[in-house]
C-alpha cells in the first residue's frame, strides 16, 4: 500500500513547499495525488472557509504548482529512492488517522513526523515531564518515581531526552512497562546527547522517538525550542521538576499555557536556584504537585488507578543528624558547629547518609534529598 505521509515527504523536500503551506495543502486534499485533480471550485470554496474572501487560490495552488506536483508524483524512482531512504524510519502525516489529536488541534502541528518505535503509542494517554539538565538527586529521584508510577498505570510519559530530569523520567517510565515517548530536536537517526544512547536504544526498542526534523537533521540550538511545543501540545499536560527561571523548561510550560495545557510543578527550596522557576510557576497558577493525585485532580481523564498508587512513605526513622541539615546546602563548617562532632565522625556520618539516599554532595556543601 502506497504511504500517503511518504508522498506528502516527497513534495516538501523535492518543491520546498513551506511547513504552513503544506499543512494547508493536505487539509485541502487528504492524499497528495487528489491536488492534481482539484477542480478551481473546490479549491475557491476551500480558500474562502479557511482564510477569507480576501484570500487568493493561487498563492496556495499555483497552475505551475499543480503541474510541478504531477511531474514529480509521476516520478516512481524518486519515490523508491526515498523509500529506501526511510526503511529504518515510519512516517505520519497530519491527516494520518493516527496522527494524535490533541497535537493537531495546536496553533502550527507539525505536518509530518518521524518516528523509531511502537506508533501505538501515539493513541495513548500522554503527560510531559521536563526539567534541569543539571538537578539535584533528589529531583533525579523524583522524576523517576512520578514517571514510574504513572507508566504503570498507563500513563505515556513524554519528554526530550536531555541529560538530567529528562533522562530520569524517560528511565523511569521505561523500567517497568516500556510507555515512554522523546521527541528529539534532530532527525530521528541522530542520539543526542550522546551520552544518552543505551536510553535512546531502549526507546527505538520498547517506546517511541519522533521528530518534525528529517533524517540527518543536526541538533541545532533554534530547534530545541521549536521542538519543545510538541512536548506540551502531544500531552494532557506538563509536570515541572527543577527548572531555573531562565530554561528550556518554562518555555515548554509556556506554550502548554498557550495550548491550553495544564502545567504542575513540584515545589523546592527557595535557596536553590534550580527550583526558582518551579516556584514562580506555582506563584503564576501552576499547580502545586506533591502526590499523584495532585496530578489526577486536574486530570480526570487518567486512570482512576493511579489515586489509589502507592505513595512514597517518608514515616521511616530519620537519623539524628538528618534533623540537622537542611533543604539548602550547609558547608562543613557550618556541620561540626550544628552537630558538635569531630569533623572525622561527621564527614563519615554524612557518607553514610548519602549511601541511603538521604543527603547529596553539592556546591557549598551537603543538603537534604529527602
Amino acid at each position: 500500500m502506497e504511504s500517503q505521509a511518504l508522498l506528502w515527504l516527497l513534495l516538501q523536500q523535492q518543491l520546498s513547499i513551506p511547513p504552513a503551506q503544506l499543512r494547508a495543502l493536505m487539509y485541502l486534499a487528504v492524499q497528495p495525488r487528489r491536488l492534481v485533480n482539484i477542480t478551481q471550485d473546490e479549491l475557491e470554496q476551500f480558500i474562502v472557509q479557511r482564510y477569507g474572501e480576501d484570500a487568493q487560490s493561487h498563492q496556495l495552488l499555483s497552475a505551475s504548482l499543480r503541474d510541478r506536483i504531477a511531474k514529480l508524483l509521476a516520478d516512481d524512482d524518486a519515490l523508491a529512492a526515498l523509500t529506501e531512504q526511510h526503511a529504518d524510519c515510519e512516517l505520519i502525516s497530519l491527516v494520518d488517522d493516527d496522527y494524535p489529536v490533541l497535537l493537531s488541534e495546536i496553533v502550527d502541528p507539525p505536518p509530518l513526523l518521524f518516528m523509531k518505535g511502537r506508533r501505538e503509542l501515539l493513541r495513548s494517554i500522554m503527560l510531559a515531564v521536563v526539567g534541569s539538565r543539571r538537578p539535584s538527586r533528589r529531583g533525579e529521584q523524583d522524576a523517576h518515581a512520578f514517571a514510574q508510577a504513572l507508566s504503570v498505570h498507563g500513563v505515556t510519559i513524554v519528554s526530550g531526552l536531555a541529560m538530567g530530569i529528562d533522562g530520569a523520567a524517560h528511565a523511569g517510565a521505561m523500567s517497568e512497562v516500556g510507555r515512554s515517548v522523546a521527541v528529539l530536536g534532530c532527525g530521528v537517526d541522530i542520539c543526542y546527547p550522546r551520552r544518552n544512547r543505551q536510553l535512546y536504544d531502549t526507546l527505538v526498542a520498547d517506546g517511541l522517538v519522533l521528530s518534525e526534523y528529517s533524517l540527518g537533521s543536526p541538533p541545532l540550538p533554534h530547534q530545541f525550542p521549536r521542538r519543545n511545543r510538541i512536548i506540551s501540545g502531544i500531552s494532557l499536560g506538563v509536570l515541572v521538576i527543577e527548572a531555573a527561571i531562565k530554561s528550556g523548561s518554562l518555555i515548554t510550560a509556556r506554550q502548554a499555557l498557550e495550548q491550553n495545557r495544564e502545567v504542575f510543578a513540584l515545589p523546592g527550596s527557595i535557596h536553590s536556584p534550580s527550583s526558582r522557576g518551579c516556584n514562580a510557576l506555582i506563584r503564576q497558577g501552576a499547580k502545586l504537585v506533591e502526590t499523584l493525585e495532585d496530578i489526577v485532580e486536574e486530570l480526570p481523564c487518567l486512570p482512576p488507578t493511579l489515586v489509589d498508587a502507592p505513595q512514597e512513605s517518608h514515616e521511616a526513622e530519620q537519623p539524628a543528624l538528618l534533623a540537622l541539615l537542611e533543604y539548602a546546602p550547609l558547608n562543613l563548617d557550618q556541620l561540626v558547629e550544628r552537630s558538635a562532632m569531630p569533623i572525622t565522625e561527621l564527614l563519615s556520618a554524612l557518607g553514610e547518609l548519602e549511601l541511603a539516599g538521604w543527603v547529596e554532595q553539592c556546591t557549598g556543601g551537603w543538603q537534604r534529598c529527602r
